[in-house]
């Protein structure tokens, strides 16, 4: 029997991603779905050929590890529950809204030996993760800029509708795999400076603990022309870019289960676990805090 597996969410990314890996995974027992409408579980359920469960605690009891595609509040309150039922986490980016919500669910996994795997999209891929490791053991980086700016809330999107990408934005969204790159790089931040900009761009300043600067420019709502995706570190050897890798989504999460998996086996903690997740937050936190306060704010 395969890794009996729970999907809470039923969203575009639930199905099209999540849900296809996880269905087509060998070494998985997709258990059932859950989700906050249950037409909609039943749905996914049935196209998955799996169970549609009504109640996410029954779902959590049924199985050995959860994988959330949901809203990241509503991702941060049930993965909670699933960490205190002892169940290992497959969670999706970013893990909470808030860096206290991120770390006692760091913690409750922590306290329960709970193997954890955050899917950062862009990280599962095999070029991806050569390029990171050749570039941080080049060393030399001065800093790092990342130009980021989706129209993923255009009409007809499948994220549109999204209440909390409307809420939240670019920073929360972009952000996370934006930082998902700098930090094996650049290291940990200190402390970040942000202001708002037109189209809903938050441009950020993070200045790392060994002394490198980011700067990133983050939307969800740019124009259909204005859309760019550049990415550079700099420094004493030149500059380099990472690679842009045509892997699928549902490829990357076939990834994330089998670094789930490994964990499982006996290979130590992902370098993505929610201990990585926690990090992430709290520099999303620190600059969504220094757009709104006018300062540059210290990353707890």
């Amino acid at each position: 029997m395969g890794l009996r597996t729970g999907l809470l969410g039923t969203g575009y990314w639930a199905r099209e991603t999540q849900g296809a890996a996880l269905a087509a995974h060998p070494d998985v027992d997709l258990v059932g779905v859950w989700g906050r409408d249950a037409g909609r579980a039943q749905a996914l359920a049935d196209h998955l050929d799996t169970r549609a469960y009504t109640d996410a605690d029954v779902l959590i009891g049924d199985v050995d590890a959860v994988a959330v595609a949901l809203p990241p509040d509503v991702q941060a309150e049930l993965a909670l529950r699933a960490a205190r039922a002892g169940r290992h986490l497959l969670l999706d980016k970013p893990v909470a809204l808030s860096g206290d919500a991120a770390a006692a669910l760091a913690a409750e996994a922590g306290r329960r030996g709970l193997a954890s795997v955050v899917f950062f999209t862009m990280r599962f891929s095999a070029a991806m993760d050569a390029f990171l490791r050749e570039t941080a053991a080049t060393g030399g980086w001065t800093g790092a800029q990342a130009t980021l700016l989706a129209d993923a809330l255009r009409p007809g999107s499948p994220y549109a509708n999204s209440p909390w990408r409307r809420r939240k934005g670019g920073l929360w969204d972009i952000g996370p795999h934006a930082l998902s790159l700098l930090l094996p790089v650049l290291g940990p931040v200190a402390e970040a400076t942000a202001v708002a900009g037109p189209n809903a761009t938050t441009h950020a300043l993070l200045r790392h603990e060994g002394g490198a600067v980011s700067a990133l420019a983050l939307t969800l709502d740019a124009a259909s022309a204005g859309r760019r995706w550049e990415f550079v570190f700099h420094g004493e050897h030149g500059v380099v870019s990472p690679p842009k890798d045509a892997q699928t989504p549902v490829a990357a999460f076939t990834a994330a289960i089998d670094e789930l998996r490994k964990t499982l086996s006996g290979g130590g903690p992902s370098a993505l676990d929610i201990g990585f997740g926690c990090e992430v937050v709290r520099v999303l936190e620190a600059a969504e805090r220094a757009v709104t306060e006018r300062r540059t704010v210290a990353v707890e």
